[in-house]
């Protein structure tokens, strides 16, 4: 049985104006999502993500490893649906998404759970592993031989992602589950770390210390690289469990919620050349302010305002916010001309349809079909005939009230000329006659008379 010892830690960065990240860390599950949609509020969508995924931070009481992975995806699922439940009811958040990276722990393994390019890596024995694969365009690039990771680093579309959950398109996370070793440490970050630390930089870091202490260095060094994003560290060491866990005062380690999760306020502004990053206090995720847009361009950390902010258009499946409305309604219109195309085509084809029943007695030919909807008849009588039912064998009757000879007005007329020759011939009268001895006795009754 094994335990985590975790930090969490999440900041506003030096150019963005609010925290689209959020964070969890737990004794049974870690996690890490970045909001995206610029106006569309993604931290609206990253807090309710994780405020979804925070349900499952309880010991799993599962048997296999796909029990466990069964948890995660029912949690993202979740996830996914409620942001959908947001839209509905406030069409201004329309577009809104944000990734998911998830962890949850049995005590012995964890069951991963990812979407976007949020990240999860592995330190065991010095060396870093990343475990999850990021969902990106430059990721395909990199995939197809096209690009390397250090290429990807500065590519202009570096910020755009393939997957996130959103509400509106079903994405399948990538799910796969991890055995864990006692002294394995475990890394959950936004890009806005991962994009500007390398590998060698984040294992050199995250080996440092404790989690709270290499959960804030590496949000320090991601400033210090440059990162222009919020920035989100998840850090948890596995431990044995008859190792402590607590907190820096002493106390049994609480949950950490950080970031857009956590609805933090930022505190108040810092005359520029102060220390940027205030560091970590339990429970408080260190944001800060948002460099002001006339900020000189002779500030060491000042960057050129993008003409577009990448945030706003880093989701490439967001569907427009504008005229959602009217799609559709577009939509059902083309959805009821298919309905309407295909019932006229089928009530065209019916209407040169012939078969051969009964009314009033006598053989019928009827157009349409020999059926019935609720409330609609799909055949009339088209051509009454002189060939009286009860005269037809029986069997014949009995094939006539389902309908006989289906098919082309000629074929339907050779079925009644057909039941014509099989009719039984008219009954004829025959004469009483009168026997012999009645005869007698009338004559006899004449003659007395």
């Amino acid at each position: 049985m094994l335990r985590l010892q975790y930090a969490a830690i999440s900041d506003v960065g030096r150019v963005r104006k609010d925290n689209q990240d959020s964070g969890y860390a737990g004794p049974w599950l870690l996690t890490v999502c970045d909001g995206v949609g610029g106006a569309a509020r993604g931290d609206i969508a990253s807090g309710t993500a994780v405020q979804q995924l925070r349900r499952l931070d309880e010991r799993p009481e599962v048997a296999t490893p796909d029990d466990l992975l069964g948890l995660v995806s029912g949690a993202l699922h979740r996830a996914h649906d409620r942001i959908g439940e947001l839209v509905d009811e406030d069409p201004s958040l329309n577009g809104t998404s944000t990734t998911a990276t998830v962890a949850l722990f049995d005590g012995d393994r964890i069951a991963i759970g990812h979407v976007g390019d949020s990240r999860a890596y592995l330190l065991r024995h010095g060396e870093l592993s990343q475990l999850t694969r990021d969902h990106t365009f430059v990721q395909s690039l990199i995939d197809e031989g096209r690009i390397t990771e250090d290429d990807a680093r500065v590519h202009p579309h570096r910020n755009l992602i393939l997957k996130a959950l959103d509400g509106m398109h079903e994405t399948e996370p990538d799910l796969f589950v991890l055995d864990l070793l006692a002294g394995d440490r475990l890394l959950l970050c936004s890009d806005g770390a991962s994009g500007v630390l390398d590998d060698t930089r984040l294992a050199t870091i995250l080996s440092e210390g404790t989690p709270d202490y290499a959960a804030v260095e590496l949000v320090r060094a991601s400033l210090d690289a440059g990162s222009s994003d919020n920035v989100t560290c998840v850090v948890a060491e596995v431990v044995s469990d008859d190792t402590p866990v607590l907190d820096a005062d002493g106390e049994e380690l609480a949950p950490q919620l950080v970031g857009a999760a956590a609805e933090l306020r930022r505190r108040p502004g810092r005359a520029l050349g102060a220390g940027l990053f205030r560091g970590h206090r339990s429970g408080d995720t260190g944001e800060l302010e948002a460099v002001p847009a006339d900020l000189p361009a002779d500030v060491p950390f000042a960057i050129p305002a993008d003409p577009i902010d990448p945030e706003a258009a880093r989701y490439a499946p967001r569907p427009p916010a504008r005229f959602a409305w009217l799609r559709r309604v577009l939509a059902l219109a083309v959805l009821v001309g298919l309905v309407w195309i295909s019932t006229a085509a089928a009530w065209s084809w019916s209407q040169r349809q012939y078969y051969v029943g009964e009314q009033d007695g006598v053989v019928v030919i009827f157009r349409g079909i020999s059926a019935d909807l609720p409330g609609v008849s799909l055949s009339e009588p088209y051509e009454t005939t002189n060939v009286v039912v009860e005269r037809l064998p029986t069997v014949q009757q009995r094939r006539l009230e389902d309908g006989m000879g289906g098919g082309t007005l000629d074929s339907a007329r050779d079925t009644v000329r057909n039941l014509a020759g099989k009719m039984a011939p008219t009954e004829t009268t025959v004469p009483t006659q009168t026997s012999a001895s009645s005869a007698g006795t009338a004559a006899s009754a004449g003659r007395a008379g």
